[in-house]
């Protein structure tokens, strides 16, 4: 019978579409059915990946830090302004009492001695003399009322400028917090993603992880030191830093081996600039809390003056910083999972030195 058999027009057997797949896919033919997306498999993630998206993580982790940092140091500014705002305002509504006090009694006295017309009390005074000398002490007292009306208006635009900052303030201050619990979000929702990978590797590979990160820290060393940037300045021994330079140096040092938390200022755990800040500290002065403002507001130094105290800032966005120490390295808090330490002053992108003091 005609088609009875699988077989076409002119004779020839039809192939089924099942057994052409077949045939096409031994021979290395990709087919895809209509209505189906093809997708090329992904390469396999090598340890340079994982390292550099761990990496990825870490840094985005610590700008938020940065940004942690900046905001805690923006409340603690405003609830301070907050704080005297409110003791002048108290200050200045004790004034206020006294004032409404004081215009109470006069405005007694003057009820008590204006119930006569003048006529009256010319009448019954013993003299002129003495009913002029009344007058003048009338118009004295209205004088003193007045006075103390412009005085009592005067601190009562006072006391509304007092209320009208704290409102401000308050503002402020709940914009800073909502910037700060944003940041925390940020910087755990990082870590968390860091960890999970991290936590993903064999241990073998893990140690493997740590040898990558540390070779390329050396190569960026040895590049950096063989720059013309930097020639003949990244051996400075101690002796080149001052007085306070040292004592900074000597604080920082001591804290090696501690761990990195972010947003610590110590004693027992730091994050890179709680490090800086209380080094300086400890040599008498008072820097900004941040990476980013120690970059913007200290006084910066070039790669070829910097001596043992200065603070290196890394990276574009100034998100590190770390103490130089001399002969070519710093001491400081690299980042979660690590602790304070000892490392080559070029081992990650410097942007520029600072000098505290």
């Amino acid at each position: 019978m005609a088609g009875g058999r699988g077989e076409g027009c002119g004779g020839k057997r039809v192939i089924s579409v099942t057994a052409l797949i077949c045939v096409l896919a031994v021979a290395g033919v990709v087919v895809t059915m209509p209505g189906t997306a093809y997708a090329e498999p992904k390469p396999p993630r090598t340890l340079e990946d994982v390292h550099k998206e761990v990496e990825g993580l870490y840094r985005q982790a610590e700008a938020a830090t940065d940004a942690y940092n900046a905001a805690g140091e923006a409340q603690r500014r405003q609830e301070k302004s907050i704080t005297e705002i409110a003791k002048s305002a108290a200050e200045a509504q004790e004034r206020m009492n006294r004032l409404r006090n004081q215009a109470g009694s006069l405005a007694r006295a003057q009820y008590r001695d204006g119930t006569l017309p003048p006529q009256a009390r010319l009448l019954l005074s013993g003299s002129p003399e003495s009913f002029f000398d009344g007058v003048a002490l009338t118009h004295k007292g209205q004088a003193a009322t007045r006075g103390l009306i412009t005085q009592v208006a005067a601190v009562q635009k006072t006391l509304d400028g007092y209320a009208k900052a704290a409102g401000e303030r308050w503002k402020t201050l709940d914009g800073e917090r909502r910037k700060k619990e944003g940041a925390k979000k940020q910087i755990e929702a990082k870590l968390a993603a860091a960890k999970e990978l991290e936590s993903k590797l064999e241990e073998k590979e893990k140690e493997r992880l740590r040898q990558l990160e540390e070779e390329r820290a050396r190569q960026a060393q040895q590049k950096w030191l063989a720059s013309d940037a930097v020639k003949g300045v990244a051996l400075k021994g101690s002796g080149a830093a001052t007085a306070e330079g040292r004592r900074a140096v000597d604080f920082a040092a001591a804290q090696i081996g501690k761990n990195y938390v972010w947003g610590a200022e110590g004693p027992d755990t730091y994050d890179c600039s709680g490090l800086t800040l209380k080094a300086w500290a400890a040599a008498g002065r008072a820097i900004p809390r941040t990476s980013q403002d120690q970059w913007r507001q200290l006084p910066k130094i070039g790669l070829k003056d910097m001596r043992p105290g200065d603070l290196i800032i890394y990276f574009a966005d100034a998100s590190h910083v770390g103490v130089y120490v001399g002969d070519g390295a710093i001491v400081h808090a690299p980042r979660p999972g690590r602790q304070v330490t000892v490392a080559g002053a070029g081992s990650m992108p410097v942007l520029g030195v600072v000098r505290p003091g």
